[in-house]
């Protein structure tokens, strides 16, 4: 009998599963000596490694073997309720039936491509976007519509004419501190955008993972608040507590939230119990409140230090974002300048970062962009890793 190639096999939809781009360039990012200012990844001195083995003997005490049980597919009650005050605070007025917990926010971005995209719907996005929900869309075989930004956010006008021209079933975007350009919607936009999607009733999905994250300024009330029961709110406490606990949450109407839980309850029953007592504890103990200025403290720091080296190594020519928060800088170069080819020569001076190009949904755009993350890297690394693309780059231009 001949040996069956079980790459035969695949269904359609892990075909249209290409292998990530971003992930084959990042594979240098391990060499010795390799300064990285391409991922997206928290501190790890920034996790409350004692906060969490005091609540974790908490948890255990308190909750017994709730704690380690099977849990409700929506979440455990502990969480949901601390998650109604928490939600307050931003400005966001939810119930307790309206929040759900998923395994890390990216579950929640599969759980709607899975609820909601059929082959060949549109799907709204900003250019560039996060290209973690593209991936996550991808396997439902939608066709994405890009919608024009500027310092703002996405353009209302641009939106609302492309909605006009196709049938869009939802908008997904990130509103404040967005990957990868760091910049932040500005109230007035979130209500004009809030109108373009009430006027059409259009479903939308607001990412906010790093809200939180502020470091000068005053946080805007997120899109949600101005149109609820089109806008699903989602966020997580990978930036805040802990990636490896994946506990992320969502705010959503009935209808929406029902659909969501039925597809949830087929992938993983529930989200891990314990992880999310852990988070529950996290937001009443007091802990949270103590430890996010801690946080803040490291990436404010090193977010300075970045923007400092950049305006002190970069040519002229070059002009980046400056955000009040957030994990990353958009970095936008000339109209000949090509990020992609220069990047080999950043990664031989062991310096690397993410061309902007791999963030649009259209092919050809944003050649001349590249993406920055300064939260993994000390100050003093960053000063040294600008100053070596600085000289790459200039030798190219």
């Amino acid at each position: 009998m001949k040996n069956k190639n079980f790459n035969q096999l695949r269904s359609k939809s892990i075909r249209k599963i290409e292998k990530s781009a971003i992930a084959e360039i990042l594979r240098v990012i391990n060499q010795p000596g390799m300064i990285s200012l391409a991922g997206g990844l928290p501190a790890p001195e920034t996790f409350p490694t004692k906060i969490i083995e005091k609540l974790a003997s908490l948890v255990i005490k308190k909750y017994d073997s709730l704690a380690l049980q099977y849990g409700p597919t929506e979440g455990l009650p502990p969480l949901r309720l601390a998650l109604v005050s928490f939600l307050k605070e931003k400005g966001i007025e939810t119930s307790f039936e309206n929040i759900g917990i998923v395994s890390g926010s990216q579950q929640l971005l599969d759980l709607v491509g899975r609820v909601f995209i059929d082959p060949g719907d549109y799907i709204a996005v900003e250019a560039p976007t996060y290209i973690g929900a593209v991936d996550a869309f991808s396997p439902y075989q939608p066709r994405f519509l890009e919608i024009n930004t500027d310092e703002d956010g996405i353009i209302p006008s641009d939106l609302e004419k492309k909605i006009k021209q196709k049938k869009v079933k939802f908008l997904y975007l990130v509103s404040t501190f967005q990957n990868p350009t760091g910049r932040t919607m500005s109230e007035k936009r979130r209500k004009e955008v809030a109108e373009v999607i009430k006027k059409f009733n259009l479903l939308t999905i607001e990412d906010d993972p790093y809200g939180s994250l502020r470091y000068r300024g005053k946080s805007p009330l997120p899109l949600q608040v101005f149109a609820p029961k089109q806008t699903v709110y989602l966020s997580t406490f990978s930036k805040i507590l802990s990636p490896g606990l994946r506990i992320g949450f969502y705010v959503a109407s009935k209808d929406v939230f029902s659909l969501i839980n039925i597809a949830k309850q087929t992938t993983d029953l529930h989200t891990n119990s314990f992880s999310q007592l852990i988070a529950a504890e996290y937001l009443t103990s007091g802990d949270f409140k103590s430890h996010l200025p801690k946080i803040i403290e490291v990436y404010k720091k090193r977010q300075t230090a970045m923007l400092d080296a950049l305006e002190k190594y970069f040519p002229k020519n070059f002009s980046w974002t400056k955000p009040e928060g957030g994990m990353f800088i958009w970095v936008e170069g000339p109209k000949n300048f090509d990020s992609e080819k220069i990047y080999w020569q950043a990664v031989e001076e062991k310096v690397a970062y993410v061309p902007g190009q791999y963030f649009f949904v259209k092919k050809g755009q944003g050649k001349n962009t590249f993406r920055l993350n300064f939260t993994n890297v000390s100050e003093e690394k960053i000063t040294e890793a600008i100053k070596r693309l600085a000289k790459v780059i200039k030798k190219n231009i």
